[in-house]
């Protein structure tokens, strides 16, 4: 039931989340044999990169409007997270 590494690249986010936290769930309930939990481990770390990856391209399209003097939007910079 592993997702390949091609597929799991084109789920979406919520698709990607969806499935890690199932994999969570599943590991989480202790029924699962020791060989099958090292690959769920191994498609959950794989989910993770992509929803990290995601989020990250994400957040580098966030900008934040700037005013003008008259109080105006006068345009757009990068959005600091600090």
């Amino acid at each position: 039931m592993a997702e390949e590494p091609d597929t799991i690249a084109t789920l979406s986010f919520e698709d990607a989340l969806r499935r890690l936290e199932a994999i969570v769930q599943r590991l989480e309930s202790g029924d699962v044999p020791l060989d099958q939990s090292i690959e769920l481990y191994a498609e959950g770390d794989r989910l993770r990169q992509q929803c990290e990856a995601r989020l990250q391209a994400a957040q580098a399209r966030i900008e934040k409007i700037t005013l003008g003097g008259d109080g105006r939007p006068a345009g757009v910079q990068p959005f600091d997270v600090g």
